[in-house]
């Protein structure tokens, strides 16, 4: 081997040696990444199964240790007074006549005022049978000259079931249950049982179905609200369906206005409306076909799909921010210098929207032309600077080349005060149904899909509008149950004024 073909070798084996050393420093960022999902605890989210069964140990623990380490700067908690329309019970502790005898001049004590506590008590949920009787009439002389008589009663009252025995509040009971405290059918079959009452899963199955039936009118109604929104916020997950022959289902999310009313942007006039739609497919014709030529702000995750639709899409800084912090936790305890530089440089972003959240949409929108859009041309620079020197394939060259990539969506919210940093409204709104999943794993039918979809729309929408769920179901299901019911007064903003 001549010097030519052995320094040729060398280079080869450099060469080798790098692009092996590459894929080893790849596969043990991976592995950090994962270890860190698997046994790390999240900062961002909500509790996972094993979280909630262990939570009140967790809480305990937490509270001890908290008070152990920061008791010398924190101020001691103070309890909640109990809400004053709740029915009270008023039991009189009093000392007996003979001890309201004074001990050095047997003169009669008087009462100089009294010392009160509060307990809060509570009673089991109750079950009741109504039965309606409805008197028959007839005619005695008609009976008696063979006249063909007519037998007179009362209507049968309506029912949400039709030849059922579930009252309004009783499917409103199973329901939200279900989707807002994401407690099975077969626990509620136990609990029931508890009360001697032999209701099965299938039974309850049966009602929920029709009951979804019964809002479609109503959701029909918040779709078309939802489509006359300035902003509006999309996610989705995925969903397992027995009966569906692919492997995942999608529930599509869509949101506007805030958590609560409390919450929404000032001087805007905004709805807070969610709703649910289940698809077999993630295919963005989904979103197109729901938002129906919808062309005002969609804000999203970095997902193609909702390409396709006719919205201007408003990325979202949050997802960005997260893959940053994958990247810092890639890189182990030697750090990432530029993964925090990026993490530091959003923060400041974030810092700028938390002096904001008060503000009038002027304000919003002057500001950030003013502070966040520097911040943001900072950063850009940095992007095209860092995306030469990462190479692509790690966890850092992902999350810089995440944000060039929908650079223009990212740097949208800057253009009007309505819109927001991230996509948190969309990512809060769906994770009942993330947690209720976690419980009940799957759907059994499409059919069963869909009601999901319904019925969790509606109490989401109540609860961002600060209604009491089981109170507006059970009046939705009482209404919708009756012939030509006007659906307009059941909108949960109106609703509320009742």
């Amino acid at each position: 081997m001549n010097e030519k073909e052995y320094q040729s070798r060398i280079a080869e084996l450099e060469a080798l040696l790098e692009e092996k050393s590459a894929r080893i420093a790849y596969l043990e960022e991976q592995f950090r990444v994962a270890q860190h999902k698997q046994f790390g605890k999240s900062t961002e989210g909500h509790p996972g199964q094993g979280e909630l069964f262990n939570e009140a140990e967790e809480l305990v623990v937490e509270s001890e240790t908290a008070e152990e380490t920061i008791s010398y700067t924190r101020k001691k908690p103070t309890r909640k007074p109990l809400p004053k329309d709740l029915p009270r019970e008023v039991i009189v502790h009093d000392i007996s006549d003979e001890e309201k005898i004074c001990g050095c001049c047997a003169g009669e004590l008087h009462r100089i005022g009294e010392d009160k506590s509060e307990k809060l008590q509570f009673i089991p949920a109750q079950v009741k049978v109504i039965e309606h009787v409805r008197p028959k009439y007839a005619c005695r002389t008609c009976e008696k000259d063979g006249i063909s008589n007519t037998i007179k009663k009362a209507p049968v009252p309506h029912s949400v079931i039709t030849k059922g025995y579930a009252t309004p509040s009783l499917l409103s009971q199973i329901i939200t249950s279900k989707y807002q405290y994401g407690l099975p059918l077969y626990r509620q079959e136990a609990m029931f049982k508890q009360h001697g009452i032999e209701l099965s899963r299938k039974t309850m199955a049966d009602w929920i179905i029709r009951c979804a039936e019964l809002f479609k009118p109503l959701y029909e109604q918040l779709h078309q609200h939802l489509l006359k929104q300035l902003v509006i916020a999309a996610d989705e997950t995925t969903l397992k369906v027995i009966e569906s022959e692919k492997a995942n289902s999608y529930m599509w999310l869509y949101a506007s206005g805030a958590d609560s009313p409390n919450g929404n942007i000032p001087d805007a006039e905004i709805l807070n409306i969610v709703l649910y739609d289940y698809h077999n497919s993630r295919a963005g014709q989904c979103a197109v076909d729901f938002l129906d030529g919808y062309n005002s702000y969609l804000q999203v995750d970095g997902y193609q799909g909702y390409e396709q639709t006719q919205a201007t899409l408003i990325g979202c800084w949050a997802h960005a921010r997260r893959k940053f912090i994958e990247a810092k936790k890639g890189a182990g305890k030697k750090g990432s210098g530029k993964a925090d530089w990026a993490l530091n440089h959003i923060q400041k972003l974030y810092r700028i929207e938390t002096q904001l959240k008060d503000k009038t949409v002027e304000v919003r929108y002057l500001t950030r032309q003013e502070k966040s859009l520097p911040l943001l041309n900072q950063l850009h620079v940095w992007l095209m600077k860092s995306v030469q020197q990462v190479l692509p394939k790690t966890k850092l060259g992902e999350a810089i080349q995440y944000c060039l990539n929908q650079w223009e969506k990212l740097a949208r919210y800057t253009l009007d005060g309505q819109l927001t940093i991230d996509n948190n409204r969309a990512e809060r709104a769906i994770k009942p149904f993330v947690i209720g999943r976690k419980n009940w794993l799957f759907s059994q039918t499409v059919t069963g899909a869909n009601a999901s979809a319904m019925l969790y729309s509606i109490i989401e929408t109540a609860k961002a509008n600060d209604l009491n769920v089981f109170e507006y179901v059970m009046a939705c299901l009482d209404e919708l149950s009756k012939p030509n019911v006007g659906v307009e007064q059941l909108l949960p903003w109106l609703f509320a004024k009742r």
